[in-house]
């Protein structure tokens, strides 16, 4: 077995090293250019001579970096100005000659291509340049790393992975070389990871566990390893990050200063008052939360406060949070089935020939969790699994006897194009829009024009970032802020009628507003029931759906709806956070609302491309041989002037079913009673406001903009 996994050492010239890893990063970059010459001459997707970027979250980053290039922004706006992310595009739009458009766009590609560096330092570090330049081309392409770090995706993610990864690099660099200035690396770029995202404290404690455990299996009579952990540790505790670099920088002196002088029994020493620092700054409170499993608890229960309310949980509808098939998973870390269980493979030897690669689980056992707790953790195993597989191709093209060294490479060259295809293949057809479409923007630009910084805006959490970074407003739900008790109120705001939805608008924003500066309850609507004195639920919103008689607070600022046509896509899924008993957490019958466009018209019959059959002269819905009757036939169409025509046609008063043409959209809308009057429906499809609580500020065909007057 160890003649088998000696591969030739293939370490190079530092000049061919150096110009390897260059190759490596433009082929991330050229590959991540595959979307822009997709959407490149796609005019609704470009904002300011730029195209737009395709991830929501990207908005709250940027709106953050606006904020800070500003110097101001509204009090409890929920603008990250005190993030890195958006501190870094600060900078760098303070310095760089290029648009602020054009730098969130491309900050992804750039950063998240740097993961090829410690992936290729790893290689070297054990010999293996070669083995580390293949994987750096597939670790920086690989299908769930790519997905996160395109063009256009602008968010955390383009260093997430690539933070850890140099502090891997770090870790075994300084275990391998056992130098004392090395130390310092793996903890600095601790620190930055887990200021860069505080999820990433789990991958560095993970670590120096496992380190400590290695230590004491296999090398517990060698002092540097306890060097190590004593400055490793203090990257993890709670203190500021400045203070953890101060200390870090300050240990690693005294260890370098003072190598000869330094005891066993001092070094020991140390370590047990770096233990205790990191005890006393959040260690126990960090190994409390894992044993009891908070996170967990939490994130897969909807909430369960004071009241007893029972909001039903976002992580119900996010398929990042849930079990995602092995396929899947396979696919998103190596390409396919194949190269995931070859990489597996490979990593497995790469252990067998360098035992120090264990430390390496963390990241890899991260990744794996994928399997229960969601596709996003695929990516912290692609670097290590992408160097198992360049590490098993490089052991397979070494069993050959080449008469001719260009065969040798042939065979290599033809191993690597064929792990990378499937990757290079899923992005080539991995075409995602951009979040916001020019016209969209237009809108939102109008509005800023219109609203104040401190108005908020009525929407669902998926428009809350771009609301806000374009119309510069608040929102009350976003993409941070969508727990069950927040998205509650937006939701029955959203499906139901109007006067309900006012009362309850109103309510929501100044409630909110109150609780940033008093406490009145866990949630805005808490807030609601102890202002009305009420503990039911279903009391009170039996109350609010009235037009006079209900107390609502003073009006402090104007409210806007935010109804897009692309909003009637997830309706269904909006209304699950509303259409529940929130005493006992059980939903209520599902709405009817469906979704067709005509395929054919004959005889004064309209055929769906669902299946279903519309007479229009009985007002009979037919699905199969159910025959269904309609109470309302409304048909809408936008004359030339983009002003919206209607025609109403009652034909079975009484029926539950309700049915609108949107013929200038070529759609049907099949609803209920309570989705055919629901504030979404009425204002946006029918422009059906009540005078008396709404006000039309922008309509335009794609986004519709309402002003509450109340």
């Amino acid at each position: 077995m160890r003649e088998f996994l000696n591969i030739q050492e293939n370490r190079l010239e530092k000049k061919y090293f150096l110009i390897l890893m260059l190759l490596a990063f433009i082929f991330s970059l050229v590959i991540r250019y595959i979307w822009v010459y997709q959407f490149g001459a796609t005019d609704a997707f470009h904002w300011n001579g730029e195209l737009m970027i395709n991830t929501n979250d990207g908005y709250y980053w940027a709106e953050g970096a606006r904020d800070i290039l500003a110097g101001l922004h509204q009090d409890n706006d929920l603008s990250p100005v005190s993030m890195p992310l958006a501190h870094l595009t600060a900078l760098l739009a303070k310095i760089l000659p290029i648009s602020f458009e054009t730098l969130i766009l491309w900050m992804p590609a750039f950063f998240g291509s740097l993961l090829i560096v410690p992936i290729m330092l790893i290689g070297r570090l054990f010999g293996h340049d070669l083995v580390g330049f293949v994987a750096a081309l597939l670790g920086g392409i690989a299908w769930s790393y790519y997905n996160r770090t395109m063009v256009g995706y602008y968010d955390t993610d383009m260093l997430i992975v690539v933070l850890p990864t140099f502090m891997m690099w770090g870790m075994l660099y300084a275990l391998k070389k056992e130098m004392n200035q090395a130390l310092i690396i793996a903890p600095i770029f601790a620190i930055l990871s887990m200021d860069w995202h505080a999820g990433t404290i789990n991958i560095v404690n993970t670590t120096f566990f496992l380190t400590l455990l290695y230590t004491l299996f296999f090398e517990r009579k060698n002092i540097y390893y306890y060097k190590f952990l004593s400055v490793l540790i203090l990257a993890m505790a709670t203190l500021p990050m400045e203070v953890k670099f101060l200390l870090v920088i300050v240990l690693v002196m005294v260890y370098h200063l003072f190598k000869d002088r330094l005891s066993d029994k001092i070094i020991y020493g140390i370590v047990i008052v770096s233990t205790i620092v990191f005890l006393v700054f959040g260690g126990m409170s960090w190994i409390i939360g894992v044993l009891g499993n908070v996170y967990l608890v939490r994130a897969l229960h909807a909430s369960n406060l004071d009241f007893s309310l029972h909001y039903y949980g976002v992580v119900n509808t996010v398929r990042e949070a849930g079990h995602i098939p092995f396929e899947t998973f396979a696919n998103r870390i190596s390409g396919d089935i194949i190269a995931f269980w070859l990489s597996l493979l490979g990593y497995i030897l790469f252990i067998l020939r360098h035992r120090l690669m264990l430390l390496t689980l963390p990241m890899v056992g991260l990744g794996f969790f994928a399997l229960q707790g969601g596709l996003r953790f695929t990516v912290f195993a692609v670097p290590f699994m992408a160097l198992g597989m360049a590490y098993l191709i490089f052991v397979i093209v070494q069993r050959f006897t080449f008469k001719q060294k260009s065969m040798e490479y042939g065979l290599l060259f033809v191993l690597t194009v064929a792990v990378l295809y499937p990757n290079i293949a899923h992005i080539i057809s991995y075409r995602v829009p951009v979040v916001m479409t020019k016209d969209e923007v237009k809108v939102l630009e109008k509005l800023k024009k219109i609203a104040s910084r401190e108005d908020y805006v009525v929407t669902w959490w998926d428009y809350g970032y771009p609301v806000r970074y374009y119309a510069d407003v608040k929102t009350l739900i976003d993409g941070a802020k969508h727990g069950g008790g927040a998205n509650f109120p937006t939701s029955f705001v959203l499906l139901n009628n109007q006067i309900a939805a006012a009362n309850m608008m109103r309510m929501d924003v100044e409630f909110t507003e109150k609780n940033f500066k008093e406490y009145c309850g866990d949630t805005s609507f808490e807030c609601m029931l102890n202002d009305a004195n009420m503990r039911y639920p279903e009391r009170f919103l039996k109350y609010i759906n009235n037009k006079e008689g209900v107390k609502l607070p003073k009006k402090t600022r104007n409210i806007y709806i935010y109804l897009p046509n692309r909003m009637m896509n997830i309706i269904p899924t909006i209304d699950l956070f509303s259409n529940l008993n929130l005493s006992t957490g059980k939903q209520y019958k599902r709405p009817i609302f469906q979704q067709a466009f005509p395929v054919g018209y004959n005889n004064g019959i309209m055929k769906l491309s669902n299946g279903m059959e519309i007479e229009e002269d009985t007002g009979i819905l037919k699905i199969g041989k159910q025959r269904v009757p309609i109470n309302q036939l409304v048909t809408t169409q936008y004359d030339e002037n983009q002003n919206l025509k209607k025609s109403r046609k009652i034909a079975n008063i009484g029926a539950d079913v309700y049915v609108i043409f949107m013929k200038s959209y070529n759609k049907v809308l099949i609803l209920d009673k309570r989705m055919f009057y629901s504030l979404y429906v009425q204002l946006f499809v029918l422009e059906n406001y009540d005078k008396d609580l709404y006000e039309p500020v922008i309509l335009d065909p794609r986004t519709k903009i309402y002003r509450l007057k109340i």
